[in-house]
């Protein structure tokens, strides 16, 4: 019988974005330094602009002030990708794996990613596409996202950041940027598309089935260190 390679589960809820940047430099230092297995952590973040290293200013559509005044975060990430939004209502996964034991292949890890969002959509009888040269993943023939990807690749081969999958978010915070510095596409959520409320709460434990089939894992829940989920931000 082959015995399933463990990944730690860690849901600390709704989380400051700094520190759960905290928290992932803190996981992929230690699984780089070969210590611990690999980690998965989903969460949710309050209103926040993430920019990758491909973020360009002008997809920013509100200036920085008034972004502030609405409480809405605005942080520079060193992921890749461009900008992107997460708020309440989004399941986001950020998986800390070393990448030798699942392929070796970032192309085939972020298809993997795709695969696993597909498969959870399918669940819903939504039909989740790749379209090629974007990354992600899309619905309504390709004229919409409804989960973004970023990823890093740390120089010792170790996983960072993630997916965002919008499952009840409010849509309007997308308008106050052009999501992925894509234009002339979309974005829209599980809700949005079933016409009906559904939480994140009832997607989640499908997504994690997926996770765990599409990277041959098993799951081991832990309680997230609270010196580490609230003291470590950037």
């Amino acid at each position: 019988m082959t015995t399933l390679r463990p990944v730690m589960l860690l849901r600390p809820g709704c989380l400051d974005y700094s520190q759960s940047w905290g928290m992932m430099r803190h996981y992929a230092a230690e699984r780089s330094a070969g210590r611990g297995d690999d980690t998965l952590i989903i969460l949710e973040h309050p209103p926040t602009i993430t920019l990758g290293n491909k973020a360009r200013p002008e997809h920013i559509l509100i200036p920085p002030e008034v972004l502030a005044a609405r409480g809405v975060a605005l942080v520079q990430t060193d992921r890749g990708g461009d900008v992107t939004y997460h708020a309440p209502g989004q399941i986001v996964g950020y998986p800390i794996l070393k990448l030798s034991q699942h392929g070796g292949d970032i192309g085939r890890y972020v298809r993997n990613i795709e695969e696993i969002i597909i498969r959870t959509l399918a669940e819903f009888s939504i039909l989740g596409q790749r379209i090629p040269g974007l990354t992600g993943v899309w619905v309504q023939d390709g004229r919409a996202k409804i989960c973004a990807i970023g990823v890093k690749l740390s120089a010792a081969g170790v996983t960072s950041h993630g997916f965002a999958l919008n499952v009840n978010p409010d849509l309007n915070g997308f308008a106050q940027i052009i999501p992925c510095g894509i234009g002339g596409r979309g974005v829209t959520s599980l809700q949005a598309m079933l016409d009906h409320p559904i939480t994140p709460a009832q997607v989640e434990p499908i997504l994690l089935h997926h996770f765990a089939t599409v990277f041959g894992v098993r799951l081991c829940e832990s309680a997230p260190d609270p010196l580490i989920a609230e003291g470590i931000s950037l």
